[in-house]
């Protein structure tokens, strides 16, 4: 199935840094596109979400930000919306 991620980050202190883990896991940029990126997988949906954001929080802090929003779909199956907490050091799942 298609994976498809957008992400909302301020402060996001290295780019490249950041594009280069999400590759290095498979997940590419969208040509024409700023911050999106789509990916393939072959796993049930909660094991694709629970790597997607522990792969986004890895890159996160390899690189430096101040706050980071995201939002995927996995095939037709849209996921919750998730906001980076600083406070508890991980994703969590928001209202969108």
């Amino acid at each position: 199935m298609k994976v498809i991620l957008i992400v909302e980050v301020e402060g996001l202190k290295d780019q490249v840094v950041f594009e280069k883990h999400l590759k290095k896991e498979g997940i590419t940029p969208i040509e024409g596109e700023v911050f999106a990126y789509e990916g393939d997988t072959t796993t049930h949906l909660f094991s694709t979400r629970a790597f997607m954001l522990e792969v986004l929080e890895k890159g996160l802090k390899k690189s430096g930000f101040e706050s980071c929003k995201i939002i995927f779909q996995v095939g037709e199956n849209p996921m919750e919306a998730y906001l980076f907490s600083q406070e508890n050091d991980t994703f969590e799942s928001v209202a969108v």
